[in-house]
């Protein structure tokens, strides 16, 4: 077995790694190298660092320590280990943790985040003795379109006056590049602030966030707005592709600003949005939800969303509070 750092030219490979351990969240090369840019062209300059372990010349593992900006400190690290299923048992993952002890010591880490499913024994044990302990529980939530009835939602559906809805796409054609990301960012910012993590949020640069337009999976024409008459976003939901399914959308952000809560806006731009789905030919939607999240779960359950095994985030040590 042999452990070095990743190249670009193993992007293939760790996407093919990515969907035997996790497939539900297949990826392609192309979208991890994206990701990767995105991250290390962040004002913040986080932290990436990979390495693979390969054995007869075929990547088998992939360790990584990445900063994400969204939950930045210096001393913080989200890591994890991915072994294939056909190379467990022998090693793999052992080597791939020491290797990523060792740079995390260098690096002066104080909090490491990571996690696995709980119906997954073998990960959950492997970060058991490597000293984490569980902090927060996440789920996948699917929604099978073929079983979902809009008929009974009724007025639900339309937002109340003196709202009015729009698309990202839409507002972009009425108000110009600018003041339309302009308008979702500011919604984005605040509405995020109380969407339950593991870590403090950190504030978003506006010039980065407008690179999400880059990503091949961002729709325009799938990010919807509840607009005041005076141009502010309300309230939004998110709608982007998978990226390897194309039945299949995932759901980012939803919700309202908080001067525009109790109203319906975020149901009534939830229905918009699953209508939008069913018109394209999408055969399910997933979202995560936090299982603190009491009011989008209560929500995404209404609607016939359904949960998965559940992600079980781990932590081990800590950093102050910035």
């Amino acid at each position: 077995m042999n452990v070095r750092e990743a190249e670009s030219a193993d992007y293939p490979a760790l996407a093919d790694l990515q969907g035997a351990v996790w497939p539900d969240h297949a990826t392609t090369g192309d979208l991890l190298a994206h990701e990767d840019r995105e991250l290390r062209d962040h004002p913040r300059r986080p932290h990436l660092w990979r390495v693979v372990a390969e054995e007869g010349g075929q990547v088998v593992g992939t360790a990584y320590a990445i900063q994400y900006p969204g939950m930045f400190h210096p001393g913080r690290y989200h890591v994890d280990v991915f072994v294939h299923p056909g190379a467990q048992g022998r090693g793999v993952g052992r080597a791939l943790a020491g290797r990523l002890d060792g740079h995390l010591r260098e690096r002066g880490a104080r909090e490491l985040l990571s996690g696995t499913r709980e119906d997954c024994p073998r990960g959950l044990a492997f970060l058991d003795k490597q000293g984490f302990s569980e902090v927060m529980r996440f789920f996948d939530n699917v929604l099978a379109l073929d079983e979902f009835n809009p008929a009974p939602w009724g007025d639900a559906a339309r937002l109340p006056a003196p709202y009015r809805q729009v698309t990202l796409a839409g507002l972009l054609s009425e108000v110009g590049e600018e003041a339309a990301w302009q308008a979702y960012f500011d919604a984005v910012e605040e509405i995020r602030e109380d969407v339950p993590c593991t870590g403090e949020a950190t504030p978003l640069a506006f010039e980065h966030f407008r690179k999400r337009g880059e990503d091949p999976r961002f729709m325009p024409e799938g990010v919807y707005f509840a607009l005041t008459p005076a141009g502010e976003v309300a309230a939004m939901t998110e709608l982007y592709t998978d990226g390897v399914d194309p039945a299949k959308l995932h759901t980012g952000l939803t919700g309202a600003r908080r001067a525009h809560r109790r109203r319906g806006l975020a149901l009534a731009l939830k229905l918009a949005a699953l209508n939008f789905a069913r018109g394209r030919g999408t055969t399910s939607i997933w979202t995560g939800n936090a299982t603190t999240n009491a009011p989008m779960l209560a929500l995404n359950t209404r609607l016939g969303f359904r949960p998965r095994p559940a992600w079980i985030e781990m932590r081990r040590g800590a950093v102050e509070d910035v």
